[in-house]
């Protein structure tokens, strides 16, 4: 009898079955608290302070209100998040992210400089959307060209799905303005929006470089002995089949594809603005880009049915989300309701102190890429663990700041990690074995993993706010 394979439920059910575990702790874990104070205006741990006092226990009633409880304690980051979700559907209706690697690619035949710079452009491109508007999901239909552009070009289909899955990851894990990690992590540990940037800047800049090496380094030995290619086989019955990829149909940018870029540009420069000089939060940022939105789909010329419906898409494709935001938030709900969460924090701090911060900040960042690997939805980690390892950083020696880039350093595992939907679904729709994948991409996450350790030292010796 052939042995079944093991599966991982879906987040859903994980973070469900947290919530019922957590139920359960509030039984046997003793209630306890910290002292606080006022330190710049938010609430932080006075250490030292903690003490036991009488637990409130959490029944099968607490249990089933707690996801539409933590659905309204989260409103604020969930209609944030829907909005900003429908804008970019928007953005994406009008083909002019399309046309743009559509009209760079084309080039590449013309010019011997593009052709030495398309790898490491195209990287970036992708990199720049998962650091700055949080693309993420969006990177998998462009699998479906850049793996025949790969090899109409002479590279294989790992080429093609690392340019933008590879590039689109270490832009998030490394993301300076992302909305879906920064932004709310920042605003569930009570630190300004955007906050620590210069920093953010430099990381991402450094943890682009050893990706775009690597697929370089890799693209060039494929190209000169395709034979060494690890889907070689594969690739080979792909050639046959495939026409030559040259664009030629495609006739350029038009005005309006140029126009829709300089307003989506024009939205970031703008945010960064309003985030720096008026300090603008979550509201103001979901206005930002709502009004963006609006104003694409008129210069897309969208119909108001067209503009709804990409909107509505948008937001649907988040509101599960939304629902993992909710349900993230509902355990932090029923530990609350009960008192636990300072015994928490008070158990945990052990594991993570050290009698250097550096330590401290890199075992908390082990601690978020084994949590990543269950819960890889940086919205829904950042929910679930931020109200945890925030108080915990001021326990601990380590700034705010620093706890929040080592969770986001916990999402450099998601280029290698099987229980990741989006790994799954670009290697589906590459026809590339999840074997296969791992074994190519090994070399570079343990990189990437090693970069994280090193980044994480300077933060802790400057003490950065």
């Amino acid at each position: 009898m052939k042995a079944r394979k093991f599966k991982l439920p879906n987040t859903f059910i994980l973070i469900f079955s947290l919530l019922v575990f957590i139920t359960a702790l509030t039984w046997v874990v003793p209630g306890g608290e910290y002292a606080t104070t006022q330190v710049n205006g938010r609430t932080v741990i006075v250490p030292g302070s903690f003490h036991y006092i009488e637990r409130n226990p959490q029944g099968f009633g607490a249990l089933m209100t707690a996801p539409i409880k933590g659905f309204v304690e989260a409103s604020l980051i969930i209609g944030f998040v829907l909005i900003v979700g429908g804008a970019f559907s928007v953005l994406q209706k009008t083909e002019a992210i399309d046309a743009l690697i559509k009209s760079i690619a084309q080039a590449h035949e013309r010019s011997a400089f593009v052709r030495a710079a398309l790898i490491p452009l195209f990287m970036l491109l992708f990199s720049i959307g998962g650091a700055t508007f949080g693309m993420n999901e969006e990177a998998i239909p462009f699998v479906l060209i850049f793996v025949p552009l790969a090899l109409a070009l002479g590279y294989d289909s790992l080429v093609g799905v690392a340019i933008p899955f590879v590039g689109v990851q270490v832009g998030f894990a490394g993301a300076f303005l992302n909305p879906f990690n920064v932004a709310i992590a920042q605003g569930i540990a009570g630190l300004p929006p955007y906050s620590g940037i210069e920093y953010r800047l430099l990381v991402w800049s450094i943890s682009n470089i050893p990706a775009i090496a690597f697929v370089m380094w890799y693209a060039q030995r494929i190209k000169a002995r395709p034979e060494l290619s690890p889907v070689y086989g594969a690739d080979t019955e792909r050639r046959k089949n495939l026409e030559a990829h040259n664009f030629s149909a495609f006739t350029g940018m038009t005005r309006t594809h140029k126009l829709v870029l300089w307003i989506f540009v024009a939205t970031l420069g703008t945010m960064i603005f309003g985030v720096i000089r008026y300090k603008w939060y979550i509201e103001e940022i979901a206005a930002l880009f709502l009004v963006m939105g609006i104003i694409v789909g008129i210069v897309g010329r969208l119909s108001a049915d067209e503009f709804v419906a990409a909107f509505l898409h948008g937001a649907k494709d988040l509101v599960s989300t939304a629902l993992i935001i909710a349900l993230a938030r509902a355990t932090m709900v029923v530990a609350k309701d009960a008192h636990i969460i300072d015994t928490m924090l008070y158990t945990l701090a052990p594991f993570v102190e050290s009698s250097s911060p550096i330590f401290a900040a890199q075992k908390m960042f082990v601690i978020q890429s084994v949590i990543n690997f269950f819960i890889h939805s940086g919205t829904g980690q950042a929910a679930l663990t931020m109200p945890i390892m925030a108080p915990l950083a001021d326990l601990t020696g380590i700034t705010r700041q620093t706890a929040i880039l080592a969770f986001q350093f916990g999402e450099f595992t998601n280029i290698i990690i099987p229980t990741s939907a989006i790994t799954i679904g670009v290697l589906s729709l590459a026809n590339i074995p999840w074997e296969t994948w791992a074994k190519w991409i090994l070399p570079l996450q343990l990189v990437l993993l090693i970069l994280a350790l090193v980044l994480l030292v300077p933060p802790c010796l400057f003490q950065w706010q």
